[in-house]
């Protein structure tokens, strides 16, 4: 039996509802590629966000990296802001392990040493192998052993959860 999974467009609207007492003209904003991103795009536009949005893809700081090697759809860093001293909003699509999460946050501190970091995730699936926990969640999910949960976005950018057997 599958669970229903929340509506995702209904959980940005719950994670504007948090951010927005914390937004101010010099928070920044980076996304995880690429549900992270997708997310934080929409968050940027909808708390307006001054400063760019930066992006990270995680793919050198994984720590399964020499197993796994490079893959083709590796996507290059932005991070168009200075991140000594700023309060940045690191987002991502689905907190499961934290092991992305950690491989972001070495990414960040290669940019800089910001003065926080708070991690805002679409959904908390729960299953951390590391100590790392969401400032901000727009749902708690429970997801059937052998799934996994995965953000969508259509042509028209609306975001769709769903789950996926695993491979």
């Amino acid at each position: 039996m599958n669970p229903v999974l929340p509506d995702a467009e209904a959980l940005v609207g719950e994670l504007v509802r948090q951010l927005a007492p914390r937004v101010t003209p010099e928070t920044g904003m980076i996304g995880i590629f690429t549900g992270g991103v997708w997310l934080a795009q929409r968050l940027h536009r909808e708390l307006g966000v001054a400063l760019p949005l930066g992006s990270i893809d995680i793919s050198f700081y994984r720590d399964d990296y020499a197993k796994s090697g490079l893959h083709a759809s590796v996507k290059p860093s932005q991070i168009p802001f200075d991140v000594d001293g700023r309060h940045v909003l690191l987002v991502d699509d689905v907190l499961y392990t934290g092991r992305t999460v950690r491989g972001a946050l070495n990414e960040i501190f290669d940019y800089g040493r910001p003065a926080s970091v708070s991690l805002v995730v679409l959904a908390d699936r729960g299953g951390r192998e590391l100590p790392i926990a969401a400032q901000h969640v727009g749902a708690h999910v429970t997801v059937p052993e052998g799934s996994m949960l995965v953000l969508s976005r259509s042509d028209g950018g609306v975001l769709t959860l769903q789950l996926e057997r695993n491979a």
